[in-house]
């Protein structure tokens, strides 16, 4: 546990904004204080007419060390939730368990545990002084009313101090209306390659099958209409789901094989850059010559480490991915610019631990509301992961940057000046089983990340630990492979074990994808 006054900020980097306002009003009844939440700055929202997502707080305060109770309570509408405490450093032992009444029917859940795996990046972005511990967020789907009891019953003898409950509306947005710092403006839509000559064989474009009503701006996951890329490449497109509508649970087809045992030329030894360069915004589609340089293999002996911007000789095509512009991203969220990486050497595999009863409609409200509790609940700067995909297999830009960019990212403590991060949406530990659909998507962005650094998604590689993450010690040397788990870098149960059972299925998907240099 690190004395939260001792915490550092960040010398060259902006201050975050401090999203709590100052009022407070006590619950009739529950001897719980709500909390409002804003967002900092003037500029609150993506703009443009839309309605931006809002976080709102009740702070769980109690006489009793070890535990706290919620009863049933009104709250004002939200459809993701979690819990989080004052210090970052404070690892919470115990249970929380949180039940909600779905806004349109009045009718309670059963109770759902939340997951505590954690943790703030190793990066100097996890030592700003508003960072806070914690859970997984849980989409819930629009609610207004919560139920919650904690306890605390592990080595730690009390629960965190400040423990809160922390509420997320999505928010409304509309197609194109989104700004965005990384990911293409305007349509939404981004082709991400720097190859001038790529183009993208037409796919099928799936419709919303079970839009979510926008009348009421502040109880509706509203969600951009045709969030997802009007191109899709044909030799890996999945057939077994109908566009618009949720895949069957059960996988079909999946790719067989186990991954090399070849080890790569070793770790990476360069830090991660927080200097970001003159346009890492990739254009929404291919132009003649690239709007920013696309990164290497090896920095450039003429520059200093860790401030290379560098190109690539080879660069397979790429997936179509959904900006962050198209799924409605809050650029007024980010306060500071993204930090790069010389080279991505592996991607790790993550779930979301949320819900996989969603529509494909819903996950941009899915990724709008993990970003908003990432950056006002966990005080990161960006959302965490690097990239998002769904069970219809859509591809989303997650943390801004360049999708073709090694953009650090806050997703596997221990191994995130590495690596970069994909999350399917979706709990893949609790009976939910990924979808052919999303196992090839995984496998074609994995390829194509990779490749871009000429590393082989069925190899292995040999990283340094950053940090001591409960499976590797601080400087032990990590034998992976190049597309491996979050549970491979750090202790927990993520991604699933379904999803962990698949992932050799998906190295192999991986080398014979289309997108995997050489191909």
């Amino acid at each position: 546990m690190s004395p939260r006054g001792t915490r550092a900020r960040r010398a060259n980097g902006k201050k975050h904004a401090i999203w709590l306002a100052a009022g407070a009003v006590v619950l009739g009844g529950t001897g719980v204080t709500a909390l409002a939440a804003s967002a900092g700055g003037e500029d609150a929202g993506p703009g443009d007419g839309t309605q931006p997502a809002k976080a709102h707080v009740l702070a769980l305060d109690g006489k009793d060390p070890k535990k706290r109770a919620l009863p049933r309570t009104a709250t004002q509408s939200f459809s993701l939730i979690g819990v989080s405490w004052e210090d970052s450093g404070d690892t919470f032992e115990g249970t929380a368990q949180i039940r909600t009444r779905k806004a349109a029917t009045g009718e309670w859940s059963e109770w759902r545990d939340l997951d505590f795996d954690v943790r703030a990046p190793e990066s100097a972005e996890g030592e700003e002084s508003d960072v806070r511990g914690a859970s997984e967020p849980l989409w819930v789907g629009p609610s207004d009313g919560v139920e919650a009891r904690v306890v605390a019953d592990g080595e730690e003898t009390a629960v965190p101090d400040a423990l809160r409950l922390d509420m997320i509306d999505p928010g409304e947005t509309v197609k194109g209306k989104g700004k965005s710092n990384g990911g293409g403006k305007g349509s939404g839509k981004v082709t991400a390659s720097p190859d001038a000559t790529q183009t993208t064989p037409a796919g099928p474009t799936p419709e919303p099958s079970d839009p979510v009503p926008t009348e009421e701006p502040t109880g509706s996951a509203g969600v951009p209409q045709d969030p997802t890329p009007s191109t899709t490449p044909t030799e890996s497109t999945p057939t077994e789901s109908t566009p618009g509508t949720d895949p069957t649970e059960g996988p079909t087809d999946e790719p067989t094989g186990a991954p090399t045992d070849g080890p790569t030329d070793g770790p990476s030894t360069e830090p991660p850059t927080s200097e970001a360069p003159t346009d890492p915004t990739p254009s929404t589609v291919p132009t003649e010559e690239p709007t920013s340089p696309a990164p290497t293999t090896e920095p450039s002996s003429t520059t200093e480490p860790g401030t290379t911007t560098p190109t690539t000789p080879t660069t397979p095509t790429a997936p179509a991915i959904v900006s962050r512009a198209g799924w409605g991203a809050d650029e007024s969220l980010v306060q500071n610019p993204p930090s790069y990486l010389n080279k991505v050497d592996a991607v790790f595999v993550h779930h979301t631990a949320g819900t996989n009863d969603y529509t494909c409609a819903d996950s941009p409200a899915i990724i709008r509301a993990i970003l908003t509790f990432h950056v006002r609940t966990n005080g990161w700067n960006d959302i965490g992961y690097n990239f998002f995909v769904d069970k219809c297999g859509t591809v989303f830009e997650g943390r801004a940057g360049g999708v073709e960019r090694p953009v650090l990212g806050a997703h596997t403590y221990g191994f995130n000046s590495y690596s970069s991060g994909i999350s399917l949406l979706g709990d893949y530990e609790n009976g939910g089983t990924p979808t052919a659909a999303a196992k090839q998507a995984i496998a074609d962005l994995a390829a194509w990340k990779l490749g871009l650094h000429g590393i082989d998604p069925e190899a292995k590689v040999t990283l340094t630990a950053a940090a001591d993450t409960g499976v590797w010690t601080k400087g032990q040397a990590a034998t992976l492979n190049t597309v491996s788990g979050h549970r491979d870098g750090y202790a927990t149960l993520c991604p699933g074990a379904t999803l962990y059972s698949a992932l050799p299925g998906i190295r192999t998907a991986a080398g014979g994808s289309p997108y995997a240099t050489g191909n």
